[in-house]
């Protein structure tokens, strides 16, 4: 088992790392290229800037928790309750924050026309304020009796508990929170892989007002495959955490500390891939 915790802490720190490194070059990217801020930009940074606050919390936090203090902190204590409510406030405004994105992506691209005055600065503001407010009270539930927080002994980290007692809170978080963004993300990803596989059997040519130039079937399949990529992606990366969740909570059973470490290490892995997806993605 030592083994074990030892690997997890070292995932932890490479992943912490990679998630401090990326995050903050594309905040820097962002806030120092004029080019990149778009009507929708803060979107990514939100998302970026949640993922860097994680990066620096819950991953050091968890690999440090698991070498030098095993038994945990105790579940009451403010420690525990502040970091559980800190991890879920950022998570949720991760994925959501993420999942406008991508609305705002799959609008770009399948509703061109109208796209310009659909997403402008001022309701991406309102869409932002709306999703960290939706965060910040879902967070709270449980410091007001409705869920509960607690330690983890297999992820070494204080976080929403999966018992019988908090049904209602763990389905409200894991179905609303987390399931319905990534299927939002995963249905608009493939619906946007499809119209490309219909562009590449049509052809494309892009005209400006001297010539028009053909699109090679190759700028297609690339895109596309950048668009698989992040749906098998955010798949692996969700669908262990979301298994255990349920597990636990219809079951009443703690699942073995290997599952639960490595579910909770691929949650928080995503901090370092979203950087990366999320340049990938954009033009």
């Amino acid at each position: 088992m030592q083994g074990v915790v030892a690997v997890y802490a070292a995932l932890m720190m490479a992943s912490s790392l990679c998630s401090v490194c990326g995050n903050v070059l594309l905040l820097l990217l962002l806030l120092l290229d004029r080019g990149l801020q778009t009507e929708t930009w803060l979107l990514t940074a939100s998302v970026s800037a949640c993922d860097l606050a994680l990066g620096l919390s819950a991953l050091p936090l968890a690999a440090h928790t698991s070498l030098f203090q095993p038994a945990g902190y105790a579940s009451a204590g403010a420690w525990c309750q502040g970091s559980a409510f800190l991890f879920l406030l950022l998570r949720l405004v991760s994925v959501h924050s993420l999942t406008w994105a991508t609305i705002d992506k799959f609008a770009e691209i399948c509703f061109a026309l109208s796209y310009a005055s659909t997403f402008t600065a001022g309701r991406t503001r309102v869409i932002l304020a709306g999703v960290w407010l939706y965060a910040l009270l879902n967070a709270a539930l449980p410091l007001l009796g409705f869920g509960s927080y607690g330690y983890s002994s297999g992820s070494f980290l204080c976080a929403p508990s999966f018992e019988p007692a908090s049904t209602a809170f763990n389905m409200l978080f894991m179905v609303v929170g987390i399931i319905v963004p990534i299927l939002t993300m995963c249905s608009m990803y493939g619906y946007i892989v499809h119209v490309a596989r219909k562009q590449v059997r049509r052809g494309t040519f892009v005209c400006n007002e001297n010539h028009c130039f053909y699109v090679p079937a190759s700028n297609y399949f690339r895109s596309s495959i950048v668009m698989v990529t992040t749906i098998v992606c955010l798949l692996i990366c969700w669908l262990p955490y979301i298994t255990i969740c349920f597990y636990e909570t219809l079951t009443g059973r703690e699942s073995p500390q290997v599952a639960c470490a490595l579910a909770t290490w691929l949650v928080l892995f995503t901090t370092a891939l979203n950087p990366w997806i999320t340049s990938m993605t954009q033009t």
